[in-house]
Formats: C-alpha cells, structure tokens, sequence
C-alpha cells in the first residue's frame, strides 16, 4: 500500500479552511445528529488526508512527542472512549504534542491532539480522559463542518491562511520564528468566529460527558479539571508549565458552564446508581458491558494495561511524558532533589521517571541502580523492565539488555515500543545475523504506520544485514513521514539509480516517485521554502505584510 498520498491531500489542503477555533458559554444546547453541507466541500477521506498533513508538518517542526509507548497509552485511552461516543465507527487517530502549554485540539479526520503540558498537569486518567472526551466531542457533534458553512464568506483568506501549515517548516534557522508562524493563524479569524463557536463548548462537554460515564470513567472529572484550573488562574499561579491561560483562552469557563456540566454528570451518576449493582460502572464492568461498538485491547500493547503489581499505568505514563518531553538533564536534579527533601515525592512513578531521565542523560548505569529497586518490587511490569533493558544497554551490559527483550518479545511480539528497543540492541554493536534478524522483527510493522522512528529503526537494521535497497526505501518513507517530501523525492531517485535494482525493487521505487510526484510540484509551483527545498522562495510572514498571495496557515487553527 503507498504511503504517499498527495492527490487526495492537494483537495484537503484547498478545502480544510474549516478549521477554526472555539469558545464558549452559551446554555440551552442540544445534542443533535448534524449533518453538513459541508461534506460535500471536503470529504471524510480528503478531511483524513488534511489530519495527516497537519501530523506531518508537526513532526517537521519537532512538534510531536513521538515514543510507541505513549503512542499506545494514548490511542488505547482514545479508543476505550471512542467507542463509547455517538460515533465510535469515524477514524479518529491520537498524539501527544510536545508542548508545555496546558492544551489540546482537534483536527480534521478525527486527528486530535493533547500537549504535553496536559498531561503532566492531570491528577488522574479520568482528568485526562475528560479532555480527550471534549476533543471528541467537537469530532461527533461536527463542530468542523459548520464552522466552515459559518464562515464562507472568509474562505479565501481561510484558503491562504491554510497552506502555511507546509511554510511554518522555512528552514532549519526558523527556530521559534517556525513556532510562531505555525501558531499565529488562529487569532486572524477569532473574534468574529466567537460568537458562532459559544454554543460548540457546551455540546462538546455535554456530549464528552455521556462519553466518559459510557466508558466507564467519573463522568465529572472533566469540570472537576477545568474547575481547578480556573482556580489555578484566578490565584494568578500558573505553575512551572505557565500554560494555564492558553486552555482557557480556548476553552472559556464560567460558573454556569461547570454548573451545567456538574449537573449532568450528577444526573448520570444517579443514573447508574439505579443500576442492579447500585454503583457506576467502573472501566472493569463497562469492558464486560454492551458499548455501541466493541472495544478491543490492542493484545501486544504494554502500556495500555490497567495497574499491575500495584504499579498505576497512568502516573508511569505521566513521568514518561514529563521526562520525553523536558530537559533530561535538569529533570534529573529535579527528581534526585524531590526525592531526598521530600518524603511524600518518594512513589513508584517518581522513581521511574528519574531512572528515564539517568538514561536520557546518558548515565546508564546510575538508572540500573535506581530501577533495581522497583524491579525486585514489580517484577512483571513490562514497562519497568523495558526501562531497564534501557539502562542495561547503555550501560555497557548489552547481554543482559538483549536477555531481557528477548523474553518481553516473546510475550509480547509484536509490541512496537519493545521491538523498536530489541531492534536497536540487536543491531548496535551486533553481527549481521543479528541485524537481520532486527530488520525481519520489525517489517511487518511497518504496514499502515506513520511513525517516522520505526522507520529509521528497520532501515539501520536492513543497511547492517546488508540489504541498502530496502534500508533506502524506509529512510525515504521516514523522511516523507517527518514532513520532508523533497528529501524523500531525491533518495528514491539516487536509489533508482543503482544498477543492482531486481525488477520488483525497480517497479516499488517508481511507483513512490509515482506517488510522491504531485506533491512536489506543487510545492515548487508556490515556491514554498522549507529545510528540505532550498530553491524556493521563502513565504515566512514579514512585519507589516498581508497574507496576499501567501500561505498563512496555522494547522492548529482547530477546534479547542
């Protein structure tokens, strides 16, 4: 199946102007079924190919907290609440944007998207399930659609304002100029989409909440959560993380609304509680209940399983967004300096999380030292022991690492964050065998994945065990995945060069330039300059210049 996919993505970058922000206050709102003439502007497919777009040109900026564990932790809980929503059968996809500020958005195509300042702010999953909850309310209840119908007459600065999601990546020197240009389109249009957007924050809860009590989560943690952050603000502190306003700029709270929302949620809670057992529905019972569609555990997943060994799957995934997310560095003296002062800091998750840090820093055989501990407690915790293999390899004991993933793989074979790991250790500092043997586990994953890593995983290993035609066509999927098309472009073609091609290598190669050729055209016909096309002509937003005939767009200009 190709991958790239730019005829399609062409028309949805022409039509996805329907992405604009929202706020909100308003009462009285119904739930209804919407339908939209809008659909007949941008379909479910072109609206999908828009989402991945958006994804892509994220990566380029280095916008995504890309790691397959919390890829997974993030997608299983976005599911479990999926499939409790009005709509469980749409495409939704979820990642973790690596920002600090307390936010999330969604997109078109389902794509929604929590920063990881959310996360790390969250008390508990069902904190972090009410926001998600909310984004795929704005998915179900077709917040996108009619703000596009809403705003038509602004469609031609929406289509300029668009396309600058592929300008925001203007060179590796951008820096946070990039940032600001991927971020400044959305207040272009805000004032006047505020009076028609008051009324999408009121479905999105009412609707986030019925998805929360179906899924079997405490259907007032959502205004429990933005309860306490408006207290947060309203003391004027923000925290380290400071990200306060910007959820509440996009997601305005007043006392009616966490009323309206408390409200219904008691109502719910009351409901369940007539309920045979007399109690609400935990996420135990609700996995044995009737939901509108079946929620199925993705079986290789390790960090979507609930508490193991008194271990909460949720504050290790936390640490690990705190810690993928931040300074390595002065993580680690955060959490040795908590953990000496502080009786209270000392808890299974805060350990994990200092071990990550030790490794992301470098100090190996320090983090084996403090998950040693934790390991002799939780001896069957798989992400304790993937940390540990970690620190083991860097360390210098790659034997004990390899016998570590060799029996998580085996439980576990097809689980990314464990093959992904097992295939580095194998590869670095192994023979060839052993190369082959990392590229043979890690090839069937990469069949409908868009994670740029697991490419450039099996293309290391395939260059070792000494196959570059393969190891080239994954370092050209991976460039493309991580917003690079001109990049990807040129390897496929000094790969169509080598004499050595087999007629069926030939014949893939050609079909990807095939494939990836519209996009490239179209790129250059703008002039649009990024790190990877130095022939065209900037299209950065100069002071005091208009969005004529330029590209503008910020891609999260989406529904908050």
């Amino acid at each position: 199946m190709s991958r790239f996919t730019p005829t399609r993505l062409l028309t949805a970058l022409v039509c996805a102007g329907l992405t604009l922000g929202a706020s909100a206050q308003d009462k009285d709102v119904r739930l209804p079924d919407l339908g939209s003439s809008a659909n007949a502007l941008i379909s479910p497919q072109e609206a999908q190919d828009y989402g991945a777009a958006m994804l892509r040109q994220m990566r380029a900026l280095d916008m995504v907290l890309d790691d397959p564990m919390l890829d997974d932790y993030i997608n299983d809980l976005g599911y479990r609440l999926v499939s409790g929503s009005e709509k469980p059968k749409e495409h939704f996809s979820f990642f973790i944007a690596k920002d600090n500020i307390i936010n999330a958005f969604a997109a078109p195509g389902g794509y929604i998207a929590v920063n990881s300042g959310l996360i790390i702010i969250t008390n508990n999953e069902s904190e972090l399930a009410g926001v998600i909850a909310h984004e795929i309310g704005h998915i179900t209840q077709n917040h996108l659609q009619r703000a596009f119908e809403a705003s038509k007459k602004d469609t031609p600065l929406m289509a300029l304002v668009l396309l600058g999601a592929i300008a925001a990546g203007a060179g590796a020197g951008a820096g946070d100029a990039a940032g600001a240009i991927f971020m400044g389109g959305q207040g272009l249009l805000m004032q006047r989409q505020i009076n028609f957007t008051r009324k999408d924050e009121i479905e999105a809860d009412r609707a986030g909440i019925q998805t929360l009590a179906n899924a079997g989560y405490n259907p007032d943690a959502m205004a429990a959560f933005f309860g306490r952050m408006e207290d947060t603000l309203r003391v004027g502190s923000g925290g380290d993380l400071g990200g306060v306003p910007a959820l509440l700029q996009d997601h305005p709270v007043s006392m009616d609304r966490i009323s309206d929302a408390k409200a219904r949620a008691g109502a719910l809670v009351a409901r369940q509680k007539q309920r045979p057992n007399g109690s609400t529905l935990d996420k135990a019972q609700w996995e044995k209940s009737t939901a509108p569609i079946a929620f199925v555990k993705d079986p290789t997943s390790i960090a979507s399983r609930d508490a193991k060994g008194g271990l909460d799957t949720y504050l290790l995934m936390r640490e690990r967004v705190r810690v993928l997310s931040g300074d390595a560095g002065k993580l680690a003296s955060y959490y040795a300096n908590n953990l000496q002062g502080e009786a209270g800091f000392d808890t299974p998750s805060n350990r994990y999380g200092y071990a990550l840090a030790l490794i992301r820093s470098n100090r190996g055989a320090k983090a084996v030292d403090e998950l040693q501990p934790l390991l002799t407690a939780h001896p069957d915790n798989p992400i304790v022991r993937v940390a540990m293999a970690d620190a083991k390899l860097q360390a210098g004991r790659r034997a004990e690492a390899l016998a570590i993933y060799t029996e998580l793989n085996r439980q576990s074979p097809r689980n990314r964050a464990i093959a992904m790991g097992y295939a580095k250790a194998l590869t670095e500092g192994g023979t060839q065998d052993e190369a082959r043997q990392a590229a043979a586990m890690v090839m069937p994953m990469l069949d409908n994945n868009d994670e740029p890593e697991l490419y450039r995983t099996y293309a290391r290993a395939a260059e070792k065990a000494g196959d570059p035609v393969r190891s080239g066509e994954a370092y050209a999927d991976a460039a493309y995945l991580s917003g690079r098309p001109f990049d990807a472009m040129e390897q496929l073609k000094r790969l169509q060069q080598r004499p050595d091609l087999d007629y069926y290598a030939r014949a893939r190669i050609q079909a990807r330039i095939n494939d990836l050729t519209p996009l490239v055209m179209e790129l250059r016909k703008r002039k649009i300059q990024t790190d990877d096309n130095p022939d065209g002509r900037s299209q950065q937003l100069q002071n005091g210049e208009n969005c004529q005939g330029r590209l503008c767009f910020s891609a999260t200009n989406a529904v908050r």
